[in-house]
């Protein structure tokens, strides 16, 4: 190939460049961008930014001094970018400063791609523990900030606009971002995205329903959806039961305790409205999240005919009892596949106690498809452990189990010889084909839980 212009890098042509540039992160593209006016030419050519991932509030733009580079980034992709990823990290300001830059960066994010008609992916995820020390915050506080309900109010119009001017949208993903969506958001939908939607997730604690029936009814090519329990009614199910319709393949349902207060759960999908969504969605498989539940609630909602994959249980002051996972072994033994038993209590309450079988290895020996088991904050006797190794074996891909939730039966351990921490590790690692630890970081298990549904529905959501 003949080189123009001399020999070395400069000297190949601006095609092979941007080849060159597309196998480098999007830190390295604007790093690689200040070494000369020919490179940043081909760095900033469309086709090297379809995609983009953001983080507001921390990180990446940590403070409002970060605002004037998130402008530059907008201000030259955000006409043609097809995937944009939008998280709002934990702030570590104070909470008016916190706001203020939330607002003005989003407003900056909303006003560059108002008019992109190629937008294909929109996941937006909000921080909702700015106040760590004074509650959670809502949209109450906003009117506290300078000029922020006019600021709030210019944010909904310009997401409105973004949902106006669309026209492929495929995946729309919005949790806790404040202020943001409204009962009247989906609305303003253009109807040629409206028939290319396949994924579709509204997340927020202040707000009722997010999705109307007659919005959901025009969303008919739905393959994954996500939303607060309390909003997936008797009226949503039956629509999605709707053989006009593509079949449901994944389904997320948040279930939040301190939503209860003001959300009930009268008027949610009955055992019947189940029956009739799985008959039309063969394949749908259910991810529920359960976060500070009372189990009577819980009962209440797990119904026999809810095609259950995932359920991840966690709380602080309301222990998951015995009976709770009696039932879910029970009614969920063909499907469920991953669990999550979380509890960041002090104390860690022993679910076997009273009963001959410990509910756990029960659940191990019914589910013969469970393949992700992770524990914290329960008590988890050792030999109990090593049972649920040999009954699950090497199809149990996860098994993550505090070192504060295991607990040593002293009359076993007298007849044992040597350390019975060395003794289980070797005994779960016989029973799993595979080496085993038990997790001494206590941060796997206490991440923020909204976030960590954040992700995993998405995941989900991909099929993976």
């Amino acid at each position: 190939m003949a080189l123009c212009g001399g020999v070395g890098a400069m000297a190949l042509p601006s095609e092979l460049i941007v080849h060159i540039f597309s196998f480098l992160s999007d830190r390295d593209k604007l790093r690689a961008s200040a070494v000369c006016s020919r490179w940043r030419e081909c760095l900033f050519y469309p086709a090297l930014w379809t995609e983009l991932k953001l983080r507001i509030g921390g990180g990446g733009c940590s403070s409002s001094d970060e605002t004037p580079k998130l402008e530059f980034l907008m201000r030259k992709f955000g006409s043609f970018v097809r995937e944009l990823q939008l998280d709002d990290a934990q702030h570590k300001e104070r909470w008016r400063d916190a706001v203020a830059t939330y607002l003005d960066q989003v407003l900056c994010v909303f006003t560059s791609i108002r008019n992109n008609r190629n937008l294909q992916k929109l996941s937006l995820y909000g921080d909702t523990f700015i106040l760590q020390q004074e509650g959670l915050l809502d949209s109450s506080h906003l009117h506290l900030i300078h000029q922020g309900d006019k600021k709030i109010n210019e944010i909904q119009q310009l997401f409105m606009e973004v949902l106006s001017n669309s026209r492929q949208l495929r995946w729309l993903s919005c949790s806790f971002m404040l202020g943001l969506v409204t009962p009247c958001s989906l609305s303003c939908l253009s109807n040629p995205s409206a028939e290319t939607l396949q994924h579709l997730s509204l997340l927020d604690h202040q707000l009722g329903p997010l999705v109307s029936p007659s919005e959901l009814d025009r969303l008919s090519n739905l393959h994954s959806l996500a939303l607060d329990f309390t909003d997936f009614t008797s009226e949503l199910c039956g629509l999605l039961a709707s053989p006009r319709r593509t079949p449901l393949h994944r389904l997320s349902l948040l279930l939040n305790g301190a939503t209860l207060e003001f959300k009930s759960l009268e008027g949610t999908a009955t055992e019947d409205n189940w029956k009739a969504l799985v008959r039309v969605s063969a394949n749908l498989r259910v991810y529920v999240m359960a976060l500070e539940v009372d189990s009577s609630e819980l009962l209440r909602v797990l119904k026999p005919s809810l095609p259950l994959e995932r359920l991840h249980l966690d709380s602080y002051s309301m222990p998951v009892t015995d009976a709770t996972l009696e039932l879910i072994s029970q009614q969920y033994n063909k499907t469920l596949t991953h669990f999550l038993l979380l509890r960041d209590g002090p104390d860690f309450p022993d679910l076997s106690i009273n009963r001959n079988e410990d509910p756990l290895v029960l659940l191990a020996w019914r589910c013969t498809q469970l393949a992700v088991l992770v524990i914290h904050g329960y008590t988890v006797w050792s030999h109990n452990l090593v049972a649920i190794s040999r009954l699950r074996g090497s199809s149990l891909r996860v098994l993550t189990v505090s070192e504060d939730s295991i607990d040593f039966d002293p009359d076993q351990s007298v007849c044992m010889e040597g350390d019975p921490v060395h003794n289980l590790v070797k005994e779960v690692s016989l029973g799993l084909g595979r080496v085993w630890q038990p997790c001494l970081d206590s941060s796997v298990f206490l991440s923020e839980p909204t976030q960590h549904f954040h992700h995993e529905l998405r995941a989900f959501s991909m099929g993976m």
